[in-house]
């Protein structure tokens, strides 16, 4: 039986390029060689994925990139024109949940619980005494189509609602101003349709899940942890509603905020999400008793399995 030709494509043109790199370099190393002929696959630009996918003759692309020409559609767009099967969800998907507002938007239309936000874009003044009686006196910016939480800015006053804004609008169109929820964050593998054990995640580097407690050795804990029945059955619902309302297919990491130990706020879907073996999906899967090797067949069989 011939070996599935593997390429992982890694890097990109993103903020998130160095977390890319990192990833695409562990499900490289840890791919099994028994069933897969693996290929690195590293871009600095975006017309060199064309290329060198034709060129290798590719059976399925694991696409280890993040943020912009990962998650947006983009990449998913040229791997379905060169009818190359690749991890995670379509094109139109992908670029659905990249979109938080667009996300946010479609979600809460399946019942799930959002908090309360307010979308600027590149040229719209905003006064801060507006947004604080719509949102509270404390507001959190970030950029709508962003991750790995670069670019966010907590802000109480018009001079830090500026500067914050500033700092989007340095690498996004759009930005979204939310409310400030205090709780507990949590991220939600689904894989295939099925909910996976929720991760739980305490900052320690940081005053929220930033970019440093993501990253940084220590930086957060994060273990697999079961709430109370009732709630727990509503955080799963919403998982699940959340992967299905926005057509994911494969699989995708979706997160939340849970305040007051009871109440989950949906966050937003990770469609490619991250994969070193220290990463939540695979903690996540750990619990189930796939080490991580048999994570990465898991989601490449998930993937296939939709045979776009």
């Amino acid at each position: 039986m011939s070996k599935l030709r593997v390429g992982v494509i890694r890097g990109g043109v993103s903020t998130e390029r160095e977390v890319s790199l990192k990833t695409g370099s562990e499900i490289v190393a840890n791919l099994n060689r028994d069933k897969y002929e693996v290929f690195d696959i590293v871009i600095d630009s975006e017309k060199e994925v064309f290329e060198k996918v034709k060129e290798l003759n590719l059976d399925f692309v694991y696409i280890a990139l993040h943020g912009v020409f990962g998650e947006d559609g983009r990449i998913q767009a040229i791997l379905q024109s060169l009818g190359v099967a690749y991890s995670g969800p379509g094109v139109m998907s992908s670029a659905v949940c990249m979109d938080k507002e667009f996300s946010k938007r479609i979600v809460a239309g399946y019942g799930v619980r959002i908090a309360k936000w307010k979308s600027v874009r590149v040229g719209e003044t905003v006064d801060f005494e507006t947004i604080k009686k719509e949102l509270g006196n404390r507001v959190v910016v970030k950029p709508n189509s962003g991750g790995s939480s670069i670019g966010v800015s907590f802000v109480e006053n018009q001079e830090e609602l500026e500067k914050g804004l500033e700092l989007v609008f340095g690498m996004d169109k759009e930005a979204l101003i939310e409310e400030v929820l205090h709780g507990v964050e949590i991220s939600v593998p689904v894989i295939d349709g099925k909910v996976f054990p929720t991760i739980r995640i305490e900052a320690l580097a940081g005053d929220y899940f930033d970019y440093e407690s993501k990253y940084a050795k220590g930086g957060a804990n994060e273990y697999v942890f079961e709430f109370p029945e009732e709630v727990q059955a509503e955080i799963n619902k919403f998982a699940k509603d959340s992967y299905y309302g926005l057509k994911c297919e494969g699989f995708a990491r979706i997160d939340f905020m849970v305040v007051n130990e009871e109440t989950p706020y949906f966050m937003e879907v990770n469609t490619s999400p991250g994969m070193t073996s220290a990463s939540l999906l695979p903690k996540s899967t750990a619990s189930k008793g796939y080490d991580y090797a048999q994570t990465l067949d898991l989601l490449i069989e998930s993937s296939i399995k939709v045979q776009r």
